[in-house]
């Protein structure tokens, strides 16, 4: 999703399962939401605002999954109206909110510092388990809560005083928060009595989220002129490259590549295994994010982050 902070529930190891391999399907996706976020920033800065970029990537994605959908699994189309309310809960709080919000903080914070606070959401989701749910989760999850802050306070180093954008980190958390009801409505749709299927679970979220822009910023309104203007992916020095060609980058390398990878990853070993090689995409993001945008981060900064992800880890594991 942006997006990779924990796997898709839902799907089973295959017999003939090779760890190495899912391992590296992970890598490449984790590498590929990485490579997406300074693609998106470079977007965000060259004329599409937050809200249309998160509309175009969830409906382009929707329109791609549900072809696929309707000639591999066409059973998978059917809707029972009993799913309707979850589905479409999931796919606007879980799906458009946590795309958006996390539009709005890159365009205000670093890449790595936006997904970092991001990544925070398996914390929240292991704290809902808790409260929410009431289910026994183990004492872990205070010692991930406590990293995650300590973390945070490293990367926006605030004994220099708050010299973060407010709104990108009100952003961030916003998006961190909806990613947490995208898990919980997820997990509650793949263990229902009659389950949905990772494929067309993601595909009816992408749908809802599409159907909710179309009605707040209805596309005869889109700015389809902007789509000819240029972008710089590799900052102000590098070649200028068209717009429509950087939001096709988005939606197929950023967005439906790396699912499909993800979902053959997981053929091969578990979502706990998963999660490990998932935090490798802040890091990826906050490399690529220096090399490419000049984004750099301080020492201090880079330890918090590895700090912020050990207890996102830890929150994994409490649950």
């Amino acid at each position: 999703m942006s997006d990779l902070a924990e796997p898709l529930p839902g799907i089973s190891l295959n017999r003939r399962a090779s760890p190495a391999k899912g391992y590296l399907l992970y890598l490449l996706a984790a590498t590929c939401f990485a490579l997406n976020g300074t693609v998106s920033k470079a977007i965000l800065t060259s004329g599409i605002d937050s809200a249309r970029l998160s509309q175009l990537r969830v409906t382009a994605a929707f329109l791609i999954l549900i072809a696929f959908v309707a000639v591999s699994r066409p059973a998978a189309l059917r809707i029972r109206r009993a799913e309707i309310p979850i589905l479409l809960a999931y796919g606007i709080l879980g799906v458009a909110m946590t795309q958006w919000l996390y539009f709005v903080a890159i365009e205000r914070l670093p890449v790595g510092v936006a997904l970092l606070i991001e990544f925070t959401a398996p914390i929240m989701v292991a704290l809902w388990f808790r409260f929410g749910m009431r289910q026994p989760t183990r004492k872990l999850v205070w010692a991930a809560l406590v990293l995650a802050l300590v973390g945070l306070a490293m990367v926006a180093q605030v004994w220099q005083g708050f010299n973060l954008n407010a709104l990108g980190v009100i952003a961030g958390f916003g998006a961190a928060a909806a990613l947490a009801t995208f898990y919980v409505l997820g997990d509650r749709q793949v263990h229902q009595p009659e389950p949905r299927d990772a494929i067309s679970l993601t595909m009816w979220g992408f749908g809802a989220a599409s159907l909710f822009w179309a009605i707040f910023q209805p596309w005869w309104s889109f700015p389809w002129s902007a789509l000819g203007g240029s972008g710089y992916p590799l900052g102000s020095q590098g070649a200028p490259i068209p717009l429509w060609m950087l939001c096709t980058s988005m939606v197929v390398l950023g967005t439906v590549v790396p699912f499909w990878l993800v979902v053959a990853a997981l053929h091969h070993i578990r979502a706990s295994q998963a999660s490990v090689v998932g935090m490798t995409e802040p890091l990826l993001a906050i490399f690529i994010a220096w090399f490419a945008l000049g984004e750099s981060l301080t020492a201090v900064q880079i330890a918090g982050a590895a700090v912020v992800l050990t207890g996102v880890l830890l929150a994994e594991r409490s649950r």
